[in-house]
């Protein structure tokens, strides 16, 4: 059952979910079948949390965002307003898991630190892709489905395969600008005007080395 406090204004949540009194859900927010949210998390202003979906602890996650079935953002990672999780995204945290100390001794919470990670405004990472703990996804960012992500993608970058590389770059409107396949770092910044839309986007060399 739900452990939501008495008073969330304008918050749907359905009675299968577990959210916990100490999170802070925005005005407009839905959260779905069996999602659960933990102590501490910040969730803002009408986002979608889809069923089965999991927060961790001190999660924040902006406003405008959707997260489909099954998704798992784990403590340390964090989102930026509007950001896009296909169905079984998952958000890691641990460079060196393990269930037991050298020891033998089962590991605490005391026996690890999180590696912090963040999804920049408006990205979008496709179903079934794992990003790996500490990355950064920048703005507006397209991450293929099953993609596993184990470096930083740049803002509008494009990125699939295990391990994901860079592709290509995308817009706003997540349409393929016309660029070329990148088989190299930028020398020089770039501006492109999208096809589809007709906006300009600048990328930044420097997020490609």
């Amino acid at each position: 059952m739900s452990t939501e406090p008495a008073v969330r204004p304008g918050v749907s949540i359905h009675p299968s979910a577990e959210v916990s009194g100490d999170a802070r859900i925005g005005a407009g927010t839905r959260i779905w079948s069996q999602a659960q949210v933990r102590e501490g998390a910040v969730i803002g202003s009408e986002c979608i949390l889809g069923k089965g979906s999991y927060i961790d602890f001190d999660v924040s996650i902006g406003h405008r965002c959707k997260l489909q079935n099954g998704v798992f953002v784990f403590h340390g990672f964090n989102l930026e307003d509007g950001v896009f999780l296909g169905p079984g995204v998952m958000l890691l945290n641990d460079h060196e898991p393990r269930a037991i100390n050298p020891d033998g001794t089962l590991k605490t919470a005391e026996d690890w630190t999180a590696s912090p990670g963040l999804v920049e405004h408006g990205a979008s990472v496709g179903g079934g892709a794992v990003v790996l703990p500490g990355m950064r996804i920048g703005r507006f960012a397209l991450v293929g489905a099953g993609a596993v992500v184990t470096r930083h993608v740049p803002p509008h970058g494009m990125v699939y395969g295990n391990p994901a590389r860079l592709r290509g770059f995308v817009c706003t409107c997540a349409h393929p600008l016309p660029t070329g396949a990148i088989t190299a770092p930028l020398d020089a910044d770039l501006e492109i005007t999208c096809e589809a839309c007709g906006r300009t986007v600048r990328i930044e060399a420097a997020w490609t080395r």
